[in-house]
């Protein structure tokens, strides 16, 4: 009985394996959106989420990294001194293509002004997030 229960044991880890090791293969070939929901400014998460995103954009995702609630103090110019390395990753995401939009209702909450965000990143507006959101097959991931 012990043996047998073993083999089933084994032959569904094998089989569960099997199964990661196909699904990982098929998704790192895909070029499914993806957006990055940003909400904050501690710098460990907020490295992760932007971090992330570029390794999906690496894998050829198109990515989008929306900024809001404090995650939009990370865009701020005037915080490079907090920030630098997330708007340096920021700007290698844009200047890959990808998209860095900020929310301008928290923008206005946390005292972030239109001119004070990194070069590249916009200050969303319904059609230009609504565009990239609503895309067929996007996926969100939220930090």
């Amino acid at each position: 009985m012990t043996r047998t229960l073993t083999q089933f044991l084994g032959s569904i880890i094998c089989a569960a394996m099997l199964l990661a090791a196909s699904a990982g293969t098929a998704r790192a070939d895909n070029e499914d959106p993806l957006i990055v929901n940003m909400t904050t400014s501690e710098p460990h998460r907020a490295k992760m989420a932007i971090g992330f995103a570029k390794k999906e954009q690496e894998r050829k995702h198109p990515v989008t990294v929306f900024l809001n609630d404090k995650g939009v103090l990370v865009a701020a110019k005037s915080k490079v001194g907090e920030f630098a390395e997330h708007q340096s990753m920021l700007a290698a995401i844009i200047k890959d293509g990808g998209n860095v939009i900020v929310c301008p209702m928290c923008m206005e909450h946390c005292g972030v002004e239109t001119d004070d965000l990194i070069d590249g990143a916009h200050a969303g507006k319904p059609k230009l997030t609504g565009k990239l959101l609503f895309q067929d097959d996007t996926q969100t991931l939220t930090w």
